[in-house]
């Protein structure tokens, strides 16, 4: 019999991870938890370790601690790496898995936008690969296995439209938290659904497409699928389009992300065809939620560009959540920062420190007029 996959699973608390830990108890003979590190959560912690068998050791509290993310995710009997941190402090498990030569199932965004040049030389230099959780890159990734890359043409990422699709930039002004962590279609963590309401999180979802895939950003197109059922699409250069599709559940593209090439046997996310009415498309209101364009000009401009703008995009979502500024802010924090930063070098991992840093002073300081 197959010795099950080991899993070891990075922010095990929040939304990805608890999913995660589902998708291993539907199937306890196909994976097996090897580490659990979450940021401040201990009590939840325990009780998860307690209910896998992982040993203390290997389920730990991370916050303010890169280096227990790095042992974690460099494990031996660690077979795959969830890596499910939110923001900019899962960089350290993004490079130690790939630097080990473990999968990647990553979930965590942000280490790839802000430091693309660095993962790119981790992979290579360890060996190790990435299999993407978010679902549209899920969608992509398994549509790509439809055809040669260079027949690639372009792909395309759908996008619910957030809970304020349709809505002008006029009836936003005095929208609050509340409203905006109310997504019509996903059940996700705070950052990922407010960033889901500006829209950045589709801009940074281009970006992470780019360096997954190796496409020109101009390849990378989002168009608004309120359904949530198309997930993504791959344009080929013969005209013929394929695309992956389900009812929205997390489960599903992260159990392919642990198991892939091959396919766990529990179903999630099955489509009722006959209740499912029509499925449409419509163009991004890029008027109204300006942080996409915005990430597809940090795409442009290169270097440290995208890291500047996840840094300061995290910034002004905290303050966002804290009340401190309006959610129009958000984009102002972002632009502004971009504007004051620019885009400086990205060769190094220092480099990448350095450009984050840097944004998260100007935004905060950003943040403080907007809320004066």
């Amino acid at each position: 019999m197959t010795e099950p996959i080991g899993v070891a699973v990075l922010g095990s608390t929040g939304s990805v991870g608890r999913q995660a830990l589902d998708v291993v108890r539907s199937e306890p003979e196909r994976f097996r938890v090897v580490a659990l590190a979450c940021g401040r959560d201990e009590d939840q912690l325990r009780a998860q370790a307690a209910e896998f068998g992982v040993a203390p050791d290997r389920a730990r509290l991370a916050a303010g601690e890169p280096q227990v993310l790095r042992d974690l995710a460099a494990l031996p009997e660690a077979d795959v790496v969830l890596n499910a941190v939110v923001g900019f402090a899962g960089l350290p498990a993004t490079l130690s898995a790939l630097e080990a030569g473990r999968r990647l199932a990553l979930a965590n965004k942000e280490s790839l936008i802000a430091a693309g040049p660095v993962v790119r030389e981790a992979r290579e230099a360890g060996g190790g690969e990435i299999v993407p959780v978010d679902s549209e890159h899920s969608a992509l990734y398994q549509a790509l296995q439809a055809g040669p890359r260079e027949r690639v043409r372009r792909v395309i990422l759908t996008a619910s439209g957030g809970p304020f699709r349709g809505r002008a930039a006029a009836e936003l002004e005095s929208v609050g938290p509340e409203d905006a962590l109310a997504h019509p279609t996903w059940n996700m963590g705070p950052k990922i659904t407010i960033d889901s309401s500006t829209l950045m999180n589709k801009g940074l979802e281009v970006i992470e497409a780019r360096e997954l895939f190796g496409l020109d950003v101009e390849q990378v197109e989002v168009v608004v699928h309120p359904q949530s059922v198309v997930h993504g699409m791959v344009e080929f250069t013969d005209g013929a389009t394929v695309a992956q599709l389900s009812m929205p559940d997390m489960r599903l593209p992260i159990a392919y992300a642990l198991a892939a090439p091959d396919r766990v046997s529990t179903p999630v996310g099955v489509v009722d065809w006959a209740a499912v009415g029509q499925l449409t498309f419509e163009a991004p209101d890029l008027g109204t939620f300006r942080c996409l364009g915005r990430a597809y000009e940090a795409a442009r401009s290169g270097g440290a560009a995208p890291a500047v703008l996840s840094a300061a995009n995290e910034v002004a979502v905290e303050a966002f959540l804290a009340r401190e500024i309006g959610w129009p802010a958000i984009a102002e924090v972002v632009e502004q920062t971009l504007d004051v930063v620019g885009a400086p070098g990205a060769g190094t991992l220092d480099d990448v420190l350095f450009a984050d840093q840097r944004a998260r002073e100007a935004a905060r300081e950003i943040v403080k007029t907007a809320s004066a």
